[in-house]
């Protein structure tokens, strides 16, 4: 179990996680902005514990996909990604007991070109 924190602590949540698995950035157009290293798990296994009602649902394009980001602080804290809607996206930066700057492979998915937008 791992802690998720905003920076200024009023929404926290609860992961059950072993291993990261797929540690990766997105290139579509929030994601490149908020620049954030992001893992996966599934949705029961991520707990909000504390400051639900402290978050704000930042939605665009098709609207299905879910950003989630602390109103107090503006950190990105976790998302429901719309091609996996049982999974939960997070915010590894969130989580204390990770340095990021150790981790050595980042994956790059290709949000920009997202196969939910092809015709």
């Amino acid at each position: 179990m791992k802690k998720l924190r905003c920076h200024c602590g009023q929404f926290e949540a609860e992961i059950q996680i072993n291993d990261l698995g797929k540690v990766l950035r997105c290139n579509c157009s929030i994601c490149k902005r908020k620049g954030a290293i992001m893992s996966m798990v599934k949705n029961e296994d991520f707990k909000i514990l504390k400051g639900e009602s402290n978050l704000k649902i930042y939605q665009f394009h098709t609207n299905v996909a879910k950003h989630y980001f602390c109103s107090i602080c503006g950190i990105y804290t976790h998302h429901h990604p719309r091609s996996n809607p049982s999974m939960t996206g997070f915010n590894i930066g969130c989580v204390d007991e990770i340095d990021i700057f150790k981790i050595e492979e980042i994956s790059i998915n290709d949000g920009k070109n997202h196969p939910l937008d092809k015709k």
